[in-house]
């Protein structure tokens, strides 16, 4: 009879453990549904709607491929919510990726896509969306495109100078339309530096040749200009000086080292004495393309300014810092 008793308790307790096993597992089963639904939840944001309250900081004009792409979700209003995703879309897509491993304000991704979107959303405690960004759209430019002009090695061919007269086509202000600043204070301040001696490296001048011989080329007392539709603005020492001015053809030069250059040439429409009757930029594109940086030469005779070779003011767009300007230069 005590044997059987035993046995009978022992059962008890097989049957005791066994259940107690199957709520555990059922427990963990819980959860893991629970956060596959809360991930779910993320996955399918964008079908939810949220304030666009957000601000995206940090995006570049535009990036060549393969940069570093940095982005911080700035919402002004205080919150005790830190929850954040970050999403992307493809070019012609109508879903929304999650990225992985991005719970905070900041996106750090890579440069692969043109016309890539990404946006920002931030959730409450019940992982609801409670605000979000507009989506913001990656511009990827490796200077090599037009219309049928997609071949890499041609291209650099022609930002070498080398192409043919049936290639080059007439341009209007507005490939240079927008708010630019000189370099040249930043070499004067020898944030520069780096740029020259990575030509060092690869060309056949020291470091302080190449600083003498760009320190010619980049002088200049104007340290702004601004072109809206056929206005040029000239920032000169504190002082402000416009004037309107209209297309008068191209020129094509021939340097010394056997490559070539095309000076596009405006006229200024009026007779403000006070500002230059022609400019000409040069920025190694021979056809119509928004211009990122350029080479700009003025004065009062047309073909005096066409042998002007030593000093050629050069321009970014004023919203780049030092950095990003040095990315540039040493990228070309």
């Amino acid at each position: 009879m005590r044997k059987n008793l035993g046995v009978l308790f022992l059962s008890f307790l097989l049957l005791v453990g066994c259940q107690a096993v199957d709520s555990n597992e059922d427990n963990s089963q819980e959860e893991e549904t629970n956060e596959h639904e809360q991930h779910d939840d993320h996955d399918h944001s964008h079908e939810q709607e949220a304030p666009e309250d957000v601000t995206i900081l940090g995006l570049a004009d535009h990036y060549h491929t393969g940069d570093v792409i940095e982005l911080t979700a700035n919402f002004e209003e205080e919150t005790e919510f830190e929850h954040w995703h970050w999403y992307t879309r493809e070019p012609g897509e109508q879903e929304w990726v999650t990225v992985p491993e991005h719970g905070d304000i900041h996106y750090i991704g890579e440069a692969e896509v043109d016309g890539q979107e990404i946006k920002a959303v931030l959730f409450n405690d019940d992982h609801e969306p409670f605000v979000q960004s507009a989506p913001v759209v990656i511009t990827i430019d490796d200077h090599h495109g037009h219309h049928g002009h997609d071949h890499d090695e041609e291209q650099e061919k022609i930002y070498q100078g080398y192409f043919e007269d049936s290639q080059i086509e007439d341009r209007t202000l507005s490939d240079w339309e927008g708010d630019w600043q000189s370099v040249y204070p930043y070499l004067q301040a020898d944030q520069l530096d780096e740029v020259f001696s990575h030509k060092a490296e690869h060309g056949d001048m020291t470091t302080e040749e190449y600083k003498e011989y760009y320190t010619i080329g980049y002088e200049t007392d104007v340290e702004r200009i601004v072109i809206e539709g056929n206005q040029v603005i000239f920032y000169e020492n504190g002082e402000e000086l416009s004037g309107e001015y209209v297309y008068d053809g191209y020129e094509v030069l021939t340097y010394e080292a056997g490559n070539r250059g095309v000076r596009y040439i405006f006229k200024l429409n009026g007779d403000t004495t006070k500002l230059p009757q022609f400019i000409q930029f040069s920025d190694h594109i021979i056809f119509p393309t928004k211009s990122h940086h350029f080479h700009l030469y003025w004065g009062d005779d047309r073909e005096e300014l066409l042998d002007e070779v030593t000093n050629w003011p050069t321009y970014y767009p004023s919203e780049l810092s030092a950095d990003e300007i040095i990315h540039e230069m040493i990228a070309h």
